[in-house]
């Protein structure tokens, strides 16, 4: 989906993201709406485009400006986003060899030395990827790279442990602890999920765990959603950390882009008052706070 350097929300240090197409969930809040496949995607950004017409005079499917209302013949070749003056029309989902990630990581090499970052796997969802996350994980611990990953928990822990025991740090969500209500806004049951956070305390090399929750407003705000969440995350694995991030909607824009409903109009964004408060009801069952914003 993305490389993107610079970062510093996800993990100690500078860090390069490195976003991967695929996920198994289809969370109603999801914020990286073009991950949902491991699919090439074009997306158009309608108050960017100045309607000169490049992206129409290239493309091979004669699709014309509003390319929305056309969007079933694109091939997602990013001819038109190559030709686009204003960035308008973007390729938000590509197909990109291991070897050229690993070089586009190696460019920014200095800033993790002197940072103490790293890179940090995330997506859609880095684990809807195993073989590539196995190759490009074990090249880059075998650089010296600092690695993390962000997922949202729904894997076959067996076939991603070799990767998962690159870690350094590992990110997991928690999105409700009511295996029906969770369904409800991702999908999935929460029982895999819940499964693997136990899991990750049989990893060799105990790397950091933080075990985040996106607290939805309308969805799983409730004390007793957040006492119960950490108070398993406590019993099942003691020493992870838990992360409590507030609803955003900063992909809205995306939505938008490829043409599709943005649906969140039921939900809220906490306010500060409120995210204190439940912070405190986590840390009331045992668990570790912390905060990568």
């Amino acid at each position: 989906m993305q490389i993107q350097p610079f970062s510093v929300n996800d993990g100690n240090g500078i860090r390069t993201n490195i976003f991967m197409a695929g996920c198994p969930l289809r969370c109603k809040w999801c914020s990286n709406p073009e991950g949902f496949e491991q699919k090439e995607r074009i997306g158009w950004y309608k108050k960017q485009c100045i309607g000169c017409g490049a992206c129409a005079a290239v493309c091979p499917q004669g699709i014309g400006i509003d390319m929305i209302s056309d969007s079933g013949n694109c091939i997602a070749c990013g001819a038109c986003a190559d030709v686009c003056p204003e960035e308008a029309r973007r390729q938000m989902v590509s197909v990109m060899d291991a070897d050229d990630v690993i070089r586009e990581v190696h460019r920014h090499r200095l800033f993790y030395s002197y940072s103490g970052g790293g890179v940090t796997f995330s997506g859609g969802e880095a684990t809807s990827q195993p073989e590539l996350l196995d190759c490009l994980s074990r090249e880059l611990y075998d650089a010296g790279y600092s690695l993390d990953i962000e997922s949202c928990g729904y894997f076959d822990f067996e076939r991603v442990r070799p990767s998962l025991e690159r870690m350094d740090l590992i990110f997991m969500d928690l999105k409700h602890m009511d295996p029906d209500v969770h369904k409800e806004y991702t999908g999935v049951s929460n029982g895999l999920i819940l499964e693997n956070i136990a899991k990750l305390g049989t990893l060799p090399q105990s790397p950091d765990v933080v075990i985040r929750i996106p607290v939805i407003g309308g969805v799983n705000n409730s004390e007793e959603n957040i006492a119960s969440s950490a108070a398993y995350v406590h019993d099942v694995l003691p020493s992870a950390k838990m992360e409590l991030l507030p609803y955003h909607r900063l992909g809205m824009v995306k939505y938008d882009a490829l043409g599709l409903p943005f649906g969140q109009d039921g939900f809220y964004t906490p306010d500060k008052e409120e995210m204190k408060k439940l912070r405190s009801i986590a840390a009331a069952q045992g668990v570790t706070i912390t905060d990568f914003r």
